[in-house]
Order: C-alpha cells, then sequence, then structure tokens
C-alpha cells in the first residue's frame, strides 16, 4: 500500500504560528498547544473547528486463546458487555454521555449469536470467535481481508455521518494476548518484553500468558514480516477489523483518538502496513499494559492522560477528548498578542 501524507504542512505551520502569537507565554500552553496544532492541521484549517462530532465504534470479538488460560474472566463476559453497550450501561457509555460522543458498538467476532441484539451490531460479523493463536492461525486469509474490509466499511459510515474525530475502543475477553503478539510482532520482541496482566491475571498466569504468546510468535515465525500475515496468524478477526478503521480514517483524512493497547496495537499494524497513518493518530492515554508502552514510543506518540486506566471499551479516548477540545478553544478564541498591542 502507498504511503499517507501528512495533515498539510501548510496549515501546520499556521497553525504553530497563531499559537506563537497568542496572548500567553512562550509555551505556556504546553501539550495542549501542540494538540490545538495537531487537530488544525488534521483539519485542514486554521483556527480549527469545534470537535463537535466525535464518535467513538467499539469492536467486539472473541478469542479461541482465551480458553487457554489467559485471562482472568470467562469468555461469556463479551456478548454480555456487548449488549451493555447497547443498553448505553457500561463504563465507557457514562464517559461517552459525559462528553458528547457517539458510541456504535460492533459485532466482528463474538462468539455468539446475540439474539435480539439490534441487527446493525451484526451487520459486520465475520465469524464465531478467533482461532486460538498460540496452536492456529487466529483467521483465514479471507476472514482476513473481510475483516479489513468491514473495518474501512464502518469508518466510512462514520465519516459519512460527519465525524471530525474517530475513537476506536474494543470488547473481547482474551483479547489483549493477540495484541501483545501483534505489538511483539511489529517491533521484534520476545513475548516476556510485551506481554502484562491484561484484566489482572496473578504472576503464575501471566508467566503462562507470555508463554502462550511465545508459542504463538514462533509458530507464525517468518510470516510476522508481514503486517496482514501478522493479523492472519496472531490477531484477530475484531483488530483486523480495527486497523481496517484506522486505515480508512488515516487515508480519508480524519484523525484518530487511540485508545489502549488493542487500539495501539492496531495503529502500529497500520502503520506497517500504511506508513504515515500514524500522523493522523493522537493517544488517548497510557494503558498499564507493557506493549502499549512500546508501540507508542515506536509511532512516537505521547499520551494526553496517564491515570492507571484498564478498562478498554475506548475509555481512556473518550476521556481525553474534552482535552482536545481545549486544546481547540485555546486555539480559536484567545486573543492574538498584536491585537491586544498594536504598535506603536
Amino acid at each position: 500500500m502507498n504511503a499517507i501524507a501528512a495533515p498539510g504542512p501548510a496549515v501546520r505551520s499556521a497553525a504553530a504560528e497563531r499559537l506563537a502569537g497568542l496572548a500567553t507565554p512562550a509555551g505556556a500552553l504546553g501539550r495542549l498547544g501542540e494538540l490545538g496544532v495537531w487537530v488544525a492541521a488534521a483539519q485542514g484549517q486554521c483556527p480549527p473547528a469545534p470537535l463537535d462530532n466525535v464518535r467513538l465504534v467499539i469492536f467486539a470479538g472473541d478469542h479461541g486463546v482465551a480458553q487457554h488460560g489467559v485471562s482472568a474472566y470467562p469468555p461469556a463476559i463479551t456478548p454480555a458487555m456487548v449488549r451493555t453497550f447497547v443498553l448505553g450501561k457500561a463504563g465507557v457509555s457514562a464517559l461517552a454521555a459525559a462528553h458528547g460522543v457517539h458510541v456504535r458498538v460492533l459485532d466482528i467476532g463474538v462468539d455468539d449469536d446475540l439474539e435480539g441484539v439490534p441487527d446493525d451490531v451484526r451487520s459486520h460479523k465475520v465469524r464465531r470467535g478467533s482461532g486460538a493463536l498460540h496452536v492456529e492461525d487466529a483467521l483465514s486469509a479471507e476472514e482476513t481481508t473481510s475483516a479489513l474490509e468491514a473495518g474501512r466499511a464502518v469508518a466510512r459510515e462514520e465519516i459519512a455521518a460527519g465525524a471530525q474525530l474517530l475513537l476506536s475502543g474494543d470488547m473481547g475477553i482474551g483479547n489483549t494476548t493477540p495484541a501483545s503478539a501483534m505489538v511483539a510482532a511489529a517491533l521484534g520482541l520476545p513475548a516476556a518484553e510485551v506481554t502484562g496482566r491484561g484484566t489482572g491475571v496473578d504472576d503464575a498466569s501471566l508467566l503462562h500468558k507470555q508463554d502462550v504468546v511465545q508459542q504463538a510468535l514462533d509458530r507464525a515465525g517468518d510470516r510476522l514480516a508481514d503486517p496482514v500475515q501478522t493479523l492472519q496468524a496472531v490477531g484477530s478477526a475484531d483488530l483486523a477489523a480495527t486497523v481496517g478503521y484506522l486505515l480508512e480514517a488515516a487515508e480519508s483524512g480524519v484523525p484518530v483518538l487511540l485508545d489502549g493497547l488493542m487500539s495501539v496495537a492496531c495503529a502500529l499494524t497500520a502503520e506497517r502496513i500504511a506508513p504515515g497513518a500514524a500522523a493522523w493518530f493522537a493517544a488517548g492515554h497510557r494503558s498499564t499494559e507493557p506493549a502499549q508502552s512500546l508501540a507508542l514510543e515506536k509511532l512516537g506518540l505521547e499520551p494526553v492522560l496517564d491515570l492507571g486506566l484498564r478498562l478498554g471499551e475506548g475509555s481512556g479516548a473518550v476521556a481525553a477528548v474534552p482535552v482536545l477540545r481545549s486544546a481547540v478553544a485555546l486555539l480559536r478564541d484567545v486573543a492574538l498578542l498584536a491585537d491586544l498591542m498594536p504598535p506603536a
């Protein structure tokens, strides 16, 4: 795939110049100033428009590896949480309601028929559960392609609905295991350096989880040099869909605020597929997973928040939305020093 052009350099320069000219001490706005410039560049206009239409998509899927002792919770939680999102009663639902963020949940690979759940939630389903990545490929080649395209289609739908900023969220018991494997594959690191506790496993379970991830990496071997083969071998349907969503957003020139490990692992994979994609991404928060910090460093992204969150769902990204809105407001609405003190 061709490289993706960065947000407009001319607008970035104009936004940086405007920031420098605000009636504030030089550098006083810190990261808020930097974020305001990034949003302006991504929008292609200075000053930037208020972020009134912010949209989160939660990609849900189950993982065969969750049956192998890598999570503190049973796989039955995944469909239960999808129903909770539909009802608007999950953790991220409360945050999204507080901050005016539109939430959409999609069943990409949940191991359940989700009877009674609205049809549009299931409209992009690829399969029921992904393969146990340490003993078999997570997906077939056809399923990988289908999942990538599902994510792209969803991004197009959200952009058509007027999204100025897209967020990606996740739901799937066991999903930190394939996400850790994806980061290890991208960075050429052993499992022990990237694999964390996920939902909070104990020490013995952590060692087992690291062993499972290493088995997956060893099984995939040289295929990990190819990012799409990585998704097929050690990823999952929901994560492949997230990669497609991020690629479509970057290619379409719509900025994305990333969430935790799953979101960032997919962003790293998107950057492998289409170099330059990362310039369209900002990191909402730092999760407690080591793989997320390693991937953020590789992407050159500094998280907006660091609250010790490990909820997933897109919650960290949603919590960071008010910070981005604050950055935009400052760059838009603070007076210019030249207007206050015209030359004598």
